[in-house]
Formats: structure tokens, C-alpha cells, sequence
């Protein structure tokens, strides 16, 4: 299977980005915001959801994959230790809050009650796949709402 890439410009479109990207694995040092630039940087291990087959398959699939927002103004962060490189992040979803159009922040939801805001002046992100997929047992489980 080729690798995914996806554009988000508006919120509909980021809500496809978070669903292929919920349970990515990353760490403090796989992110990288360049201020000058107005762009954050993020290299996950992403869970495959779109090469998922059902039927109780026991191998999935992960893949190295960039994720990457344009027209950043401002970073916050919440429970992510810089610095700290044995910290692993697993993303549950990424949400956008509307400011004054098209403006707002885009809101990176890890677990462990970790977060990643951004101030942006539109929306404008992309994800791409940086490689070949490899196989894992283990598919992220989440309790029932």
C-alpha cells in the first residue's frame, strides 16, 4: 500500500487528519516549531487505521509520518516535558476553535492530559507517510464512552 497524504485547509478537512493520526506515537524531540518559518513539525509513528481490515486480524500496521501545520503564530504546550526524550506521546485527536475568521487554534489532544495549542491565521496542514509500513500486535484500545 502507498503511503497516505492528507491536506487539511479547513476544520472538516483537519477531522480527517485527526482520525489517521489518533494513537500516533511522537516524543518532545520529534517536534520541532520554527518560529521564523510560522511552522510546527511533528514525526509520529502513526497507527494505520486506514489499512485496518477488520475481521480480528492479529498484525497492524504502523507508519513513520510527518505532520506539519503552516501559519503558526504562537505555541503552547501542557504536560510535555522539552527536553525529555524518554516521554512518549500518544495523540487521541486534534480539534480546531474557531477565533476571528479564519483564524483560531488548532488543539493537539495527547493522553496523560498533554496538549499542544496553536495559534494559527488559517488552517493549513498536511500529513504525509515518510516510508514503508511495518507490522504490530498490538492495536490501540479505547474504553467505551
Amino acid at each position: 500500500m502507498d503511503g497516505l497524504k492528507l491536506m487539511a485547509l479547513d476544520a472538516s478537512d483537519l477531522t480527517v487528519i485527526s482520525a489517521q493520526m489518533q494513537d500516533a506515537i511522537t516524543k518532545p524531540d520529534q517536534i520541532d516549531y520554527a518560529p521564523g518559518a510560522k511552522r510546527l513539525t511533528i514525526v509520529a509513528n502513526r497507527f494505520a487505521w486506514d489499512a485496518e481490515k477488520g475481521g480480528g486480524s492479529a498484525t497492524h500496521e504502523r507508519r513513520k509520518t510527518a505532520l506539519s501545520f503552516a501559519r503558526v503564530t504562537g505555541v503552547r504546550t501542557i504536560g510535555i516535558r522539552r527536553g525529555d526524550d524518554s516521554q512518549a506521546l500518544s495523540l487521541l485527536a486534534i480539534r480546531f476553535h474557531p477565533g476571528e475568521a479564519p483564524a483560531g487554534t488548532i488543539e493537539l489532544i495527547f493522553a496523560d492530559d498533554a496538549a499542544i495549542r496553536l495559534d494559527v491565521e488559517v488552517i493549513e496542514a498536511q500529513m504525509a507517510d515518510l516510508g514503508a509500513a511495518w507490522e504490530t500486535r498490538f492495536k490501540p484500545r479505547h474504553p467505551a464512552g
